[in-house]
């Protein structure tokens, strides 16, 4: 069985921003792409735990604020050191204006 879980109005993400995300003990991260559509990763990076909700996205790419590791937010690969470990991704869907997080 799967959940959606409505996470914010689609307006309330600007493309190529990230937004925090946190639902029953866990973060993540819920990004708009410049093609407008919309991905999600685990909130913290795999390095040092720092949000990623902080950090800078470019392209396809988010920065995180602490060592500047990357990843690549569309499939959760580790693109720059120090980060080595990829990110989890969730599927997201947009109904009615509004951005679902899968989470189970």
């Amino acid at each position: 069985m799967s959940d959606w879980i409505k996470v914010c109005a689609m307006d309330n993400i600007n493309e190529e921003d990230v937004i925090r995300f946190d639902h029953s003990g866990k973060t993540y991260a819920i990004y708009r792409s410049p093609e407008d559509t919309f991905h999600a990763t685990d909130g913290l990076c795999t390095h040092e735990k720092i949000h990623l909700a902080d950090g800078l996205v470019m392209d396809d790419i988010i920065e995180c604020p602490k060592h500047n590791g990357r990843f690549n937010y569309k499939t959760g690969a580790a693109k720059g050191a120090p980060v080595c470990v990829n990110l989890q991704t969730y599927p997201v869907k947009v109904e009615d204006g509004a951005v679902f997080l899968q989470v189970a």
